[in-house]
């Protein structure tokens, strides 16, 4: 008898035993489901930021996308500027280089019956008198045309020296002329209106008698 009640008392220990390894392992099982479970409340919070993350990305990118069309934009219309400014700047030249050729025309035409009247005289046989009567008209003729133009000669012999309208070649000792004066006209000047076109070319008085105040 106690052999068979030590035996019963093995086989509930064992009973035991296996009973509480099996609650012990289902334990294990739902700790282990626990810990790998996705937590609901993260994917809850994981959302928004994924959301707001996408929704900068997609702002950042149409940012990007208007700046360079913008930038697209400016580019174009700063070539098609240059291409208009190379444009008017070859027509500006072409309408000056006109301008040019139509007013040294105008001068030209008024200067050919000038040219003519020149050669005739050196095809004329007359005497030196009558050659020298033809030349002082040709003269008359060119400075008619040069005052129609407004072109003048500057006032030399007698004026007093102006170093803006006279250039000095030498002076001349003279007692009837006030010092410092043109006493003679080498190369005449000339002037357009008020702007010299050439200074005259003189000598000047000087005057040992007179002395400057």
């Amino acid at each position: 008898m106690p052999k068979q009640e030590a035996e019963m008392s093995e086989v509930e220990t064992n009973n035991h035993g296996s009973a509480q390894g099996a609650e012990d392992g289902a334990n294990d099982a739902a700790a282990a489901e626990t810990a790998t479970a996705p937590d609901p409340g993260a994917e809850a919070d994981a959302g928004p930021q994924a959301v707001e993350s996408v929704a900068e990305e997609t702002v950042t990118r149409s940012v990007y996308d208007g700046v360079r069309a913008e930038r697209d934009q400016l580019v174009d219309r700063l070539t098609r500027m240059q291409a208009e400014f190379e444009n008017a700047r070859k027509r500006a030249e072409r309408e000056k280089a006109d301008y040019r050729d139509y007013a040294a025309a105008s001068v030209v035409e008024q200067f050919l019956p000038v040219l003519d009247n020149f050669e005739l005289a050196l095809k004329a046989t007359g005497t030196t008198e009558q050659l020298r009567a033809g030349v002082e008209l040709i003269v008359k003729q060119m400075e008619e045309i040069l005052r129609q133009m407004n072109v003048t000669p500057v006032a030399a012999v007698g004026e007093e020296f102006n170093p803006h309208h006279h250039e000095a070649l030498g002076s001349v000792e003279r007692l009837d002329l006030p010092d410092q004066h043109v006493a003679e006209e080498i190369r005449r000047g000339y002037k357009i209106r008020e702007k010299l076109l050439r200074p005259a070319l003189v000598r000047v008085v000087s005057n040992p008698k007179q002395t400057v105040e």
